[in-house]
């Protein structure tokens, strides 16, 4: 861990803190006498709609409409998206089967998108460009691309079929119905689709479209990390570390480990592309999991204190795989 990617790791925190001071001294209202967490009029519920709605939509659709499928490492790729998206998957149905009676039927999909979704950008761009060079930087890149479109599509699906569910729909073809139409028509899948459906026209963006959606898209991680630390403030820490060391243990620890195991033993991937991959599974969890959690209303001080605790256990874990890596099959 050199000192360049700790520094990137401290501003991170020193941005969810300034998140949290605002949020403790109440800046931006809310909090008052009375009112809880979560309610209409909460300035972090505020926050997570517009990052939900405005920006995290124009940055998923200029990076799909902008995406060159020509050059992508498709075996990197493979080797790093299946046994994620297997992981995220398991993750799901176990704390599905395990889920109490009176628990939102939408925990499941926030715990998994809790344990599955990593900081790609603010902790993984330093890292594979500080550990890597500008080589293991491009197929960082190239993995990220597809990062939130194929985790966020999964989930969101899986959690509006149980929303669908839950809602009592009649037949099993009125679920389907109702769950394929609130995963196309939604803030994160839509944009997607839309932006995959220009890339396919092969046109460029218009030069002022593409100004507006950069200039949306960069607000998405100075606003989001101050997100967090605003939900630190307003819902506190958890009660129960129980499922929240889970969480994060599958973060650091169970998902780079698959993806080690399947991507060198299995698929025979060595030095760089293997490092890369590994490094990117264990990157803690990416401030769009609080965006999810905050959309369904599940579960926000579980994925805050993850955000934060997975960041800070990064720095001791993160060591740890690079020498693994160093030792296994050097780059």
């Amino acid at each position: 861990m050199t000192w360049a990617i700790a520094f990137k790791l401290l501003a991170i925190l020193v941005a969810v803190a300034i998140g949290w001071i605002v949020g403790r001294m109440r800046w931006l209202g809310g909090g008052k006498a009375g009112s809880q967490p979560g309610e209409e009029g909460d300035p972090a519920r505020v926050l997570a709609n517009a990052a939900f709605y405005i920006f995290v939509p124009a940055l998923l659709f200029r990076t799909t409409a902008r995406l060159d499928t020509s050059t992508l490492p498709w075996a990197f790729l493979f080797a790093f998206f299946v046994p994620v998206l297997a992981v995220v998957t398991l993750i799901y149905l176990f704390e599905r089967w395990r889920r109490k009676p009176g628990e939102a039927v939408t925990a499941p999909s926030v715990k998994a998108i809790t344990a599955g979704f990593g900081n790609t950008l603010q902790v993984g761009v330093p890292v594979a460009a500080g550990v890597f060079g500008e080589q293991g930087l491009a197929i960082h890149i190239a993995v990220v691309s597809l990062h939130s479109l194929t985790i966020l599509t999964l989930l969101t699906s899986l959690v509006e079929l149980d929303v669908a569910r839950e809602r009592g729909s009649r037949s099993f073809g009125a679920t389907l119905r109702q769950t394929v139409r609130n995963t196309v028509i939604h803030p994160v899948v839509l944009p997607v689709l839309a932006g995959l459906a220009w890339n396919a026209t092969g046109w460029a963006l218009p030069a002022v479209l593409d100004e507006v959606l950069q200039n949306l898209g960069t607000a998405v991680v100075p606003l989001c990390l101050t997100l967090i630390g605003m939900s630190l403030a307003y819902y506190g820490w958890p009660k129960s570390w129980r499922g929240l060391s889970g969480l994060v243990s599958a973060k650091l620890l169970l998902f780079p480990a698959v993806v080690f195991c399947i991507a060198h033993w299995g698929l025979g991937l060595q030095g760089l592309p293997l490092a890369v991959i590994v490094m990117l599974a264990a990157l803690p969890t990416g401030s769009n999991a609080l965006i999810f959690a905050q959309r369904y209303r599940t579960l926000e001080a579980e994925v805050t204190a993850a955000t934060v605790l997975s960041t800070v256990l990064y720095v001791a874990t993160a060591p740890l795989w690079l020498a693994l890596l160093a030792w296994v099959s050097p780059w």
